[in-house]
């Protein structure tokens, strides 16, 4: 996993509330046996046409957010299944960061496991900066160490995450990596 300890970028929102995991990566495109080539399924239905041509409606197919990095969303982003495969296609599309009033709790920790900060916002601030993206680039920068986002206009917002969780962003440290730091541990036990 890549460490992250700040991320600045172009603001896609994604003005809709209970998107679920099927909506970000549909079941079909499941079959891959590795973690990336994922993002050109992302959003796939609403992004594409039954012939695979974009659709002109859907937002993130405007030029303004091709380079987007941080999605701002509605309520209970990632509810649905399981599946680790949609924080995999967010990042394989490029998505770093995900900012929404409520997250389902798998996706959430899913997420966190897989090098995405997600930042739950209160409703108000979501809805300012879901306004503004829509109505032009907004571009934010995340401190992940300081727990602050800043906007172009340089407004400062604080957000929570657990220590344990960012501890682990900030060093690019999957559960694989946090295990092997009691590598010698490990191996006097055996």
């Amino acid at each position: 996993m890549e460490a992250i300890q700040h991320h600045k970028g172009i603001v896609y929102p994604l003005n809709r509330t209970n998107v679920d995991t099927d909506q970000i990566i549909p079941k079909q495109f499941l079959k891959r046996i590795e973690r990336t080539g994922f993002g050109q399924f992302l959003f796939y239905h609403w992004r594409f046409d039954d012939d695979g041509n974009k659709r002109d409606d859907f937002s993130l197919n405007k030029k303004a957010y091709d380079n987007a990095s941080i999605i701002v969303a509605g309520e209970n982003f990632g509810c649905g299944s399981s599946r680790e495969h949609a924080p995999w296609a967010l990042l394989d599309y490029g998505f770093r960061v995900v900012i929404a009033p409520s997250f389902a709790d798998i996706f959430y920790n899913n997420a966190l496991k897989n090098g995405i900060i997600p930042i739950q916002m209160n409703g108000e601030q979501v809805n300012q900066w879901m306004k503004r993206a829509e109505e032009g680039k907004l571009t934010l920068a995340v401190d992940l160490e300081k727990q602050l986002i800043v906007d172009s206009a340089q407004h400062e917002v604080h957000f929570d995450i657990p220590a344990y969780h960012k501890e682990k962003l900030l060093n690019g440290w999957d559960e694989i990596a946090l295990t092997m730091q009691h590598e010698e541990k490990i191996a006097a036990y055996e």
